[in-house]
C-alpha cells in the first residue's frame, strides 16, 4: 500500500509530497517528530505521543502549528486518505514530522516565521511474527549514544546521524537492532528502542538520567507490568548485567516488546524467549486494544 502525505493541510500521494529545500528542517536537521501506530484503526497513546511532540519542539524554541485536537483530527484525515484493501483488518503506521519551516540560510528561527508540518501514513507492516515467536539478535556497537549536553537524546530530533551510524554497524553484523551504551560506558538505548532485562524475576531498565529517549511504550509498560503481575525497576545497567540476565527484551511502537536471545555472540538465558517477555507482551496488547475502544471508521 503506498503512503499518503498531509503536507501542511494538503493531502499528497507519496511521489508528489516535497517541501522546499531551504526548509531548516531538510537543512540543518532542525525538527522534532513522532512515530505513532494505530490498534484497530485508532491512534494509540496519541496524547502521550503529542505531549512529547511538545516538549521535544520546546527544546529547540519551535512552536507547533495546531492544538492537540486538530492534531488528531489531521492524522486522522491523513489514514482516512488511504486506500483500504483489508477493511477491518490493517494497521497504520504514522510519522509526525515538524520543523522549523523555509527561511533564509542561517541559524536564526526568526528567519522562519511558518513551520512545516507532515503526517506521512502507510500500512502497518511491523516486524515479522518470528521476532516475537523465536527472538532477535542485538549488536553492542561502537557509535556512543549522544551526551546530553549535546544534541540530548531525550529531544526526538528529525537529527538521527548518531541512530543512523548506530543501525549500519548492526546491519553489518547481521543484528535486528543497535545497542548503544552512553558516554560513562553505561548501557542506554537502542537504536529505535528502550531495553530491559529480567534476572531472578525482576524486570529492570536505565533510568532516563542514562541519557536515553524517554520511549512511550518504555512509559506504558510501567502501567502494563501490575497487570502481568510484575514491577519494573530503573537501575543502571552494565554489559555484563546483560550477559547475566535470564531475559533481555526492546520495547517500541512497532516493537511492542520483542525478545532478544543474544547479543553478539553472548547468549541470554538458554537462547530462548523467556516467559516475562511473553506475559508483559500478551498484557501490552491486550491493554492497546482496551485502551483504543472499538474500531475506528469514519
Amino acid at each position: 500500500m503506498p503512503a499518503i502525505v498531509n503536507v501542511n493541510g494538503q493531502l499528497c500521494r507519496e511521489q508528489d509530497a516535497v517541501i522546499s529545500v531551504f526548509d531548516h528542517g531538510f537543512l540543518y536537521g532542525e525538527g522534532v517528530y513522532e512515530v505513532l501506530r494505530t490498534y484497530q484503526g485508532t491512534p494509540f497513546l496519541l496524547d502521550r505521543h503529542l505531549a512529547r511532540l511538545r516538549r521535544s519542539a520546546g527544546a529547540i524554541a519551535l512552536e507547533p502549528p495546531l492544538s492537540d485536537e486538530a492534531f488528531g483530527a489531521r492524522i486522522r484525515e491523513t489514514i482516512a486518505a488511504l486506500p483500504v484493501e483489508r477493511p477491518g483488518a490493517t494497521e497504520y503506521y504514522v510519522r509526525v514530522i515538524l520543523t522549523r519551516g523555509v527561511g533564509e540560510l542561517g541559524y536564526d528561527p526568526a528567519a522562519c516565521p511558518t513551520p512545516t508540518l507532515l503526517v506521512i501514513a502507510k500500512e502497518l507492516t511491523g516486524p515479522p511474527a518470528w521476532y516475537f515467536e523465536r527472538g532477535v539478535r542485538l549488536a553492542l556497537v561502537s557509535i556512543v549514544r549522544n551526551h546530553p549536553g549535546t544534541v540530548n537524546p531525550r529531544i526526538k530530533s528529525n537529527n538521527l546521524l548518531n541512530n543512523a551510524l548506530a543501525m549500519q554497524e548492526a546491519l553489518r553484523k547481521g543484528a535486528a537492532e543497535a545497542l548503544m551504551k552512553n558516554y560513562r560506558g553505561e548501557i542506554a538505548e537502542c537504536s529505535q528502542s528502550n531495553i530491559f532485562l529480567v534476572k531472578d524475576g525482576r524486570v529492570a531498565t536505565p533510568p532516563l538520567g542514562a541519557g536515553l529517549l524517554a520511549g512511550i511504550t518504555r512509559a506504558f509498560l510501567f502501567d502494563v507490568a501490575p497487570a502481568a503481575g510484575l514491577a519494573i525497576e530503573e537501575h543502571t545497567i552494565q554489559e555484563a548485567d546483560l550477559y547475566a540476565a535470564d531475559e533481555v527484551f526492546i520495547t517500541g511502537t512497532t516493537f511492542e516488546v520483542t525478545p532478544v536471545v543474544s547479543i553478539d555472540d553472548h547468549r541470554i538465558g538458554n537462547g530462548t524467549p523467556g516467559p516475562m517477555a511473553a506475559r508483559l507482551l500478551a498484557t501490552y496488547r491486550k491493554m492497546a486494544l482496551e485502551a483504543v475502544g472499538p474500531p475506528y471508521s469514519e
